[in-house]
């Protein structure tokens, strides 16, 4: 595994997963504040928990290994109303960010099994 330090990787999982949504927001409309509904709504804490639970059953053992390590990372507590959904929304980008650097192979499959799931019928 790439030595990259795990707050990175979820950093740039942040902005990969960010990219994905907005790839496929601007399809549905043309209108500002829609498109920044429906984006938001896929870019939460909140949601990202959501997606890592559907994915935990197909991770490996170095993955799941990458995303408890991301969940135990040390978050500003006054920050965060639900710790519990940070941490799990942080592994999920953490893993996003591994994939897209690592393996993009596994990014693109991951993104397909996600993709299965994601609703876009806001509009």
């Amino acid at each position: 595994m790439d030595e990259i330090n795990l707050r990175n990787y979820a950093y740039l999982g942040d902005a990969v997963w960010e990219l994905l949504i907005r790839e496929k927001t601007i399809l549905l409309t043309n209108n500002a504040k829609k498109l920044h509904k429906i984006t938001t709504d896929k870019v939460k804490g909140h949601f990202q928990a959501g997606l890592l639970e559907e994915i935990e059953n197909i991770l490996t053992e170095e993955e799941k290994e990458l995303s408890r390590r991301a969940r135990n990372l040390p978050i500003p507590v006054a920050r965060r109303s639900c710790q519990s959904e940070y941490r799990q929304a942080t592994a999920f980008e953490a893993l996003i960010g591994f994939w897209f650097k690592n393996n993009k192979e596994r990014f693109n499959y991951i993104i397909s099994q996600l993709e299965k799931n994601l609703d876009f019928s806001e509009i």
